[in-house]
This record gives C-alpha cells, structure tokens and sequence, in this order.
C-alpha cells in the first residue's frame, strides 16, 4: 500500500500550513506492507531506541539479579515527564543497585510534569538529573554497567564498552549492520542512532512478535513489551501521546515517542512495526498522523481512535484562549506495494 500523508494546520478554513510525514509499515522479516514515498528516509532513532536499550539488561539476566519490577522496567524505556512518580520508580532503581544521583550523567531539564515545575520554580536547589525525561534509561544503563563490572565512569561515552553494546543491540534489531549505523550524541549526553524508518519498523514489528516462550533475546523483548503496555505511565505520562495510545489501546499496540517527530509503534497479533517521521520535526504533526495512518490500516477498533480524538484534531488557541485553528490529517492511498 502507497501512502501520502500531511498534516495540515488551518486557521478557520485557511489551511497555515503544511507538515509532510513519512511512514513505514513492516513485518518482523521485513516484509512491506505499506509507505511514504520517501519511507527510505534516514534520521535519528531518538527515544524511541530505548525497548532495544534497555534490552541487554533484561537478556543477560541483570533485571532478575537486582529484582527490577515492571513498573521499573518500564520507566527504565520512558521519555517520562518528570513527576513525583517517575522520580521514586528512578530513585529505586539506583538505590537497588547502590547508585546515586550524580552518577547520572543525563543533565537536568524542566520537567513536563505541571506540579514538579511549579515545585522548582519555588525550589530550583532541587532540580537533579532525575527530572530529565531519560533518567530511567540512565538508571538502566548504570546498572547494566555495574553487572557487567564495567567502569561507571563515561558510560554515556561513545567508546565505552556499554555505548558500543547499545550500538550492536538497535543494528541487530532493526536487521541492519552495525557498520551502517550513523551515530551522534543524544540531548541526554548518550549516543543516538540513525537507521532508515523501515528498519524502525522492523525492529518495532520485532517487538510486537516476541513471544515470552522463545529464545532469551525473544522473551526479554515480550517482557519489556509487556512492561510498557502494563504500565504506560510509567512509560510516558499523561501529557504524552505513546501514553495515550497505549492506554486507549488496551493491549493492541505498543509505543514510542522520539524526539523532532518521531513515533514508533508495534502491533502484537498482527507482528507488525510502524515508524512515523514528521520531515520537519513537529512534534504536535505526530498523533493526528498516527491515528489516521491506524485507520487507513485498520489495525485498531474504531473506539481505540475515538477515544483520541483530542490528539486528532488538536485545537489551536491564541493568547486571549480563543480557539483559532486546528490540525488535520490529509491521508491518501495511492498504489499497491508490492513486497
């Protein structure tokens, strides 16, 4: 299936402006089943590298050693907003593993939680590296390190025996060489990666078809999977649309937000993967995207879309609150694909 995706923005009938989203659909063999045009896109993995980061953790057994709850694990894959919930889930990981604060190597960043901001602006002296959205990926990182009796020191650096793991780990599941990974420094201070969205896709189909039965690699997949759609708070929080959807979703899908308009989701039963990239980094261009693009595959219920109706057709205000535009999906299905 061929697929033309934009995102318009209108201001009463005028259409503002338009963001141009590319997509990949596919299989946990690679296998296509629908695109953009330019689906082949290479960009930065962002956030939503972050099931296959927490990966090694979970495969070699460290998760069971230091007796890491879901919950845990779950935030372990979270681009989380800050609140006082995701900040006790991280502050048990570390203390597990004898950890602190500023072996956290994330920086700090105002959190998207509305209560914890309005908390530092009246006590900025509290403001840690906990607030940054990636501080559960970190905490993850830190014990993998501590497992493996690699030095904490620099474990965000791209040489670092745990950054080079992190680098084989996506490649291998996302079905593409290592080699051919292009890398740079994430705004949490690890290494990012840059993979074409179809092999977003797969990796992300990967992660749907898992089966908690399989090989060790397999079942740690399934229980990060599980551990994200049993707790997508944790995940996420409630001003994110992976959150969101998982919640709406029940089960059917599981998901991950990135940064600059990325969104990458996996369809258990149906083992498929989607990556969906906004070309020009909008972020508020991503969940009206998504939820056309489920439609038009008929991968969810229609009470699964209609219950995001919000993030659809997200409202437009200026400054005096008078609604003003909104956004809206301009979704187009032009030719077979034929994989």
């Amino acid at each position: 299936m061929r697929l033309s995706i934009e995102v318009e923005v209108r201001r009463g009938p005028i259409v503002e402006c338009r963001h141009r989203v590319q997509a990949a659909v596919r299989g946990a063999n690679g296998d296509r089943h629908a695109e953009t045009s330019d689906a082949a896109l290479v960009t930065t993995f962002r956030s939503a590298a972050k099931p296959f980061q927490l990966l090694p953790l979970v495969e070699r057994g460290h998760a069971d050693r230091w007796g890491f709850s879901e919950e845990e694990l779950a935030v372990m894959a979270a681009s989380h907003t800050g609140s006082t919930y995701h900040l006790g889930l991280v502050r048990g990981i570390l203390a597990r593993a004898g950890l602190e604060e500023r072996h956290l190597a994330c920086g700090y960043h105002d959190p998207i939680d509305a209560e914890q901001f309005a908390h530092l602006q009246r006590h900025p002296e509290e403001r840690s590296p906990l607030h940054n959205n990636c501080s559960g990926k970190h905490a993850g990182m830190l014990c993998l390190a501590r497992s493996e009796g690699w030095p904490l020191e620099g474990y965000h650096r791209p040489e670092h025996p745990l950054q080079q793991l992190m680098l084989r780990t996506v490649a291998e599941c996302c079905g593409v060489a290592p080699e051919t990974v292009q890398t740079g420094i994430d705004g949490c201070s690890v290494v990012v990666f840059a993979v074409p969205l179809p092999a977003m896709a797969v990796g992300y189909a990967r992660l749907a078809a898992a089966s908690p039965s399989g090989a060790a690699r397999d079942s740690a997949l399934a229980r990060i999977r599980g551990a994200m759609q049993a707790f997508p708070q944790a995940t996420g929080g409630s001003a994110r649309f992976s959150t969101a959807l998982m919640e709406a979703a029940g089960g059917r899908l599981v998901a991950k937000g990135g940064a600059e308009g990325l969104e990458c989701i996996g369809v258990p039963g149906r083992d498929l993967g989607i990556a969906v990239k906004c070309e020009d980094g909008a972020t508020r261009a991503v969940a009206p995207a998504v939820i056309a693009l489920l439609e038009a595959l008929e991968l969810v219920p229609a009470a699964v879309t209609g219950a995001l109706e919000s993030w659809r057709r997200s409202v437009i205000h200026n400054a005096a609150g008078l609604e003003v535009g909104h956004l809206e999906t301009a979704l187009r299905v032009s030719a077979t694909v034929v994989g």
